[in-house]
């Protein structure tokens, strides 16, 4: 044999240590001899495929020389493949067998060399040194694949499993021995999230675009128990050293963190554009105050200058006659239009008083003063001017109010607006020989509180009082889809004829279209209910207040 120099690097083989599994013991003893005098370290000498396990396993050698027709029942490529699975050391076939049957066996374990006895000593330093070579450069890689987060699994060509590593069986639950050789669909199953159903795996792909693929959205890994997780990230075609494609790989990772991430911050984002949309809307609401305030003060001055002029103009005609005697057309032409500015005016004035309260209002600023009213002397005081104005259209206005009523506990000047409104209603929409009802008395109604003492959580169920103020007016039937807005800003009933035909368009009636929303408002804001009913050519309002605000 001839005996090469090695004495630059003895130091490094010596910590090479070295199995040898021969079944003939001379050709053993000749490898051991080779392999010291080359500077290897060997450990033992096994003659069997089964004593070569059990050998690997207690002194765990650097490298394995392996030959393949041993003594037992299997033979060195069993002994090699067990090995290989459970301990991982690198083996080199050592035999004397170039057949092809037996080539073919060998290959498929992978083995990290193939020496054919009789053997050269220079021969078996190349084959050692690439095989400790080419093993520590997969062990690199492969301590990079299982250090890895994502999960990383190789195929080749015809989509057989060629490697998966530790990342990738914690998500699959494929264990790499299990998932060797097997084809990708078995162990990868991937669907959509939304349909459930199986969505094509970019590995297959990749290999037929010759590309790169990225997952889309919404893709969700099936594990071998059946859980599922959504995942992210791509596929690749692997090329050779001349550019051919050999297989694939697929890296992929549990997107479940990022998507936590992902929607923490979108739900942190959402909080913060409605922070930015509540301080606008709240800058805004400022503005429309502060609008509303100057507003009605700059057209409240005026409005009463111009009432004041036209009541001195009134008085200087009426001074002069022209008012009260059988004047010329233009005379009257001029009182006309002096009625006109002036019910304009008033109705200006109203208008801004009640954007004004319905301001205060919302803004829950409105001013109450709590006072105790008797209603049997105070309503039919505040209904004699309605009275007169009934009476001077051809109706009749009833007031009915039970003269031992207890006092009403409440804000005097809400409760003046809120039934001298609903009467101006009952007036203007009245006909003429049309009746009005104002009617007020003493209800009780039935109110239920969860007994939290009792252990059944029984509801206890008690009488409250309350006042219920009606108003009532003949001629007017109100439609159904009507009733639901009359509460409404801006919202006007419509003017009927005889026979129910409106008289005149929504635009053209007079008032603001704010009266009986203040109402509403009103009665909210002093803790009762309000609601309209209209049927038999009667409409009615009915007010409910607590007896005590």
């Amino acid at each position: 044999m001839n005996i090469i120099d090695i004495s630059s690097n003895t130091q490094t083989k010596k910590t090479v240590q070295v199995l040898v599994v021969e079944d003939e013991y001379i050709l053993a003893i000749n490898l051991q001899e080779s392999l010291e005098s080359l500077g290897y370290v060997v450990l033992d000498i096994a003659d069997s495929a089964e004593e070569a396990i059990a050998k690997a396993t207690e002194l765990r050698p650097n490298l394995i020389l392996m030959d393949i027709r041993l003594r037992g029942e299997i033979d060195g490529i069993q002994a090699a493949e067990q090995i290989w699975n459970h301990l991982q050391i690198p083996i080199i076939y050592v035999t004397g067998h170039s057949d092809k049957s037996t080539v073919e066996r060998a290959t498929l374990t992978s083995p990290f060399g193939y020496i054919l006895k009789p053997i050269k000593e220079q021969e078996l330093y190349v084959a050692i040194q690439t095989a400790l070579n080419r093993y520590d450069r997969e062990q690199f890689l492969s301590s990079v694949l299982r250090g890895m987060g994502d999960g990383v699994i190789v195929v080749d060509t015809e989509l057989n499993i060629k490697y998966i590593n530790q990342v990738a069986e914690a998500l699959t639950g494929w264990q790499w021995n299990e998932a060797k050789d097997k084809t990708l669909t078995e162990v990868i199953k991937i669907i959509d999230e939304q349909t459930q159903l199986p969505r094509e795996n970019p590995i297959i792909a990749a290999l037929q675009k010759e590309t790169t693929i990225y997952l889309g959205s919404g893709v969700l890994l099936v594990a071998r128990n059946g859980t599922t997780i959504p995942i992210a990230d791509s596929a690749t075609p692997v090329r050779n050293n001349s550019g051919v494609i050999t297989g694939a790989v697929f890296v992929f990772r549990d997107d479940t963190q990022r998507r936590l991430t992902q929607e923490r911050n979108l739900a942190a984002e959402r909080a913060q554009q409605l922070e930015i949309q509540v301080a606008e809307l709240q800058r805004l609401n400022q503005l429309k105050e502060d609008f509303l305030a100057t507003t009605s003060h700059e057209m409240r001055t005026p409005l009463s200058n111009i009432k004041m002029a036209i009541s001195v103009l009134e008085n200087i005609l009426d001074r002069q006659g022209i008012l009260t005697s059988n004047t010329p057309p233009p005379s009257e032409s001029v009182a006309r239009y002096l009625g006109i500015v002036r019910e304009q005016c008033e109705q200006e004035l109203d208008l801004v008083d009640n954007l004004l309260y319905l301001r205060m209002i919302d803004a829950d600023v409105y001013p109450l003063e709590l006072t105790s009213v008797e209603l049997q002397n105070w309503l039919p005081h505040i209904a004699e001017y309605f009275e007169e104005r009934a009476k001077a259209r051809q109706q009749s206005l009833q007031v009915s109010v039970s003269p031992d009523l207890p006092p009403l506990v409440s804000d005097l000047a809400s409760l003046t607006e809120i039934v001298s409104e609903l009467l101006n209603n009952a007036c203007k929409y009245t006909p003429p020989d049309g009746q009005i009802v104002l009617n007020v008395q003493l209800i009780y109604i039935t109110k239920s509180l969860i007994n939290k003492d009792a252990k059944s959580g029984v509801l206890d169920n008690f009488q409250v009082p309350f006042f219920q103020i009606t108003i009532s007016n003949s001629g007017v039937i109100i439609p159904k889809k009507e009733q639901s807005q009359i509460f409404e800003p801006f919202y006007r009933i419509p003017e009927s004829d005889a026979y129910g035909n409106p008289k005149r368009e929504r635009w053209q009636q007079s008032g603001t279209g704010l009266g009986l929303t203040l109402v509403k408002k009103l009665v909210e804001y002093l803790q009762g209910t309000i609601e309209v009913t209209s049927s038999q050519g009667w409409t009615t309002f009915t007010v409910q207040l607590p007896l005590n605000l």
